[in-house]
């Protein structure tokens, strides 16, 4: 959670120093992330802690990096679908907080998990190409011609759409904790 922030601070940046330090520690933060979940899952030493914190620190990672896109290009990131994006993972972590306090654990779908790995690959490409765009010349006008392709766009168009499924999948696997007890 906490090289979320520095990514950030590091990526706003218009230096390519700064900028290119900035995807190294997003990297990092992503692969010690995916690292520490799967040696928990794998040698059993899941703790409630964990199971809570760890897609916390995915959405503290993620936040981050959907907020830098549409400061890169809007048309390619559009903000609309950074809300989407941001409203699902709150929605699913207030799911979450509220289970917890019925002291249910709600486990971590594998479609989440899915989830976030391409949401994590297609932010990372994203914002590799962000860095590029600070090059001049044919780095840079490559970038402006990807761009113009609208790859991005619709990139981020499946990202949404795997996104707010998984949000109903939660939600319909977990119905059960919504309908209201009879009152005696």
């Amino acid at each position: 959670m906490g090289m979320a922030p520095i990514f950030l601070l590091l990526f706003i940046q218009e230096d390519l120093l700064l900028r290119g330090i900035s995807l190294v520690v997003f990297a990092v933060a992503a692969i010690t992330d995916a690292l520490d979940g799967y040696y928990a899952r794998r040698y059993d030493v899941e703790s409630e802690y964990g199971i809570f914190m760890d897609p916390l620190a995915d959405k503290f990672l993620t936040f981050a990096g959907f907020v830098c896109l549409p400061f890169l290009d809007p048309t390619q990131f559009p903000w609309w679908a950074v809300a989407v994006i941001v409203f699902r993972d709150l929605s699913i972590t207030g799911l979450r907080i509220y289970t917890k306090r019925k002291n249910i654990t709600l486990q971590t779908r594998k479609t989440a998990k899915i989830k976030t790995a391409i949401q994590m690959g297609y932010l990372y490409v994203a914002l590799l190409f962000g860095f590029l765009l600070l090059f001049d010349g044919a780095v840079g006008r490559f970038v402006l011609n990807i761009y113009s392709l609208d790859l991005f766009f619709w990139g981020m168009v499946v990202v949404v759409l795997i996104t707010v499924y998984s949000g109903i999948e939660y939600l319909f696997v977990n119905r059960s904790l919504f309908k209201s007890s009879p009152v005696s």
